[in-house]
């Protein structure tokens, strides 16, 4: 059995953990941090007791021996910081935040300026040792990498959806529409005033139009991949938030070669995802409930018949596939395990 510390525990992404590892056989849980600390984390979150009756240490309090992964359900820039002391004690991380989606300085300053934030990061000499933690694509490299970014919840949609038809030029367009909602969860267990029962629920609205922070994450992984051929993509995206508890379901739109056809669309989406468990191909329109509660992402692409338009859809669990699930997925393959260890659960119905 290995062991795994959450850092963090006490918010969405730490509860998420703790909800899988829970029935995971072979990874548990052997400490959980946060700032809100000196409770049992089922004082916290009463669903959990009997189920982790953990006390909620002090971050600083960490027990580094017989550590086999940390995860670091942190905001922002909090990672950067702390990252050191596992890092040189050979410890797996798996990170969250957006403070090592990127190995470039460059990268993040662009990541980090789209959300108002100081955009130095503090360790840039682990930086350029992360990795990106898509398990579709950068399998062979997670199995080796001691720190893993975790990608946005948005840019994984948009990318499982994309990176096909990037991979076979079938993108013509030099800029990709993507239309992104999310449900309020995405904001976090602190949400805000703007993102309140009162204030949110019977609402939709945009923002970060064009300037979402997951936008370089995507546009990093389509041009390192594309067909060599077919010119660097900018993607727009308008990401919106609804009146929903968790889901995510993203839209996209590009101009494709006039002699593809929907099935043949179909037959490349899904030879490219045949060894991905968590990536179902169909020729239906999907709905975030089909995921609720589960790792997987349902990709559908077509070619609308009028315009000739390539058109994709792919629905998400935010806290599950956007962040808890795809990150033990990530934990699954770096410590050797098979990737949908623990992960292979229905989605909630109704």
């Amino acid at each position: 059995m290995k062991n795994a510390i959450i850092v963090g525990a006490t918010g969405f992404g730490g509860i998420g953990l703790i909800h899988i590892l829970n029935s995971h056989p072979e990874l548990k849980v052997k400490q959980v941090t946060a700032l809100d600390h000196g409770k049992k984390i089922s004082d916290i979150h009463p669903h959990l007791k009997g189920i982790c009756d953990l006390p909620v240490e002090h971050p600083d309090e960490v027990i580094y021996e017989d550590t086999d992964i940390v995860f670091l359900a942190t905001p922002d820039r909090v990672g950067m910081n702390i990252v050191s002391e596992f890092y040189k004690r050979n410890i797996p991380v798996i990170d969250f935040s957006g403070d090592f989606r990127f190995n470039s300085q460059d990268d993040y300053t662009v990541y980090a300026a789209n959300k108002g934030m100081e955009t130095i990061h503090s360790c840039p000499e682990i930086l350029t040792q992360a990795v990106y933690g898509l398990p579709e694509k950068n399998y062979s490299l997670i199995e080796k990498a001691n720190i893993i970014g975790n990608p946005g919840c948005f840019a994984i949609s948009m990318i499982l959806g994309l990176l096909p038809a990037a991979e076979s030029g079938l993108l013509l367009s030099d800029t990709i529409v993507c239309d992104g909602k999310t449900g309020v969860s995405g904001a976090g267990i602190n949400p805000g005033q703007a993102n309140s029962y009162p204030l949110r629920y019977d609402n939709t609205n945009a923002y970060r139009e064009g300037t979402h922070q997951h936008l370089v994450e995507v546009e990093n992984i389509l041009n390192r991949f594309k067909e060599k051929n077919s010119g660097e993509k900018q993607i727009f995206f308008v990401p919106q938030i609804i009146p929903q508890n968790r889901g995510i379901l993203t839209t996209m739109y590009s101009d494709c070669s006039e002699n593809i056809k929907t099935d043949d669309i179909l037959e490349i989406y899904r030879k490219f995802y045949a060894d991905s468990p968590f990536v179902i191909v169909s020729d239906k329109s999907p709905s975030t409930s089909e995921v609720r509660g589960t790792n997987r992402c349902v990709v559908r692409p077509m070619i609308d018949k009028r315009t000739g338009k390539l058109f994709v859809t792919s629905v998400i669990d935010n806290l599950m596939k956007g962040q808890s699930g795809n990150a033990v997925q990530n934990a699954n393959i770096r410590l050797g395990l098979g990737q949908n260890t623990g992960l292979d659960m229905p989605a909630f119905y109704p």
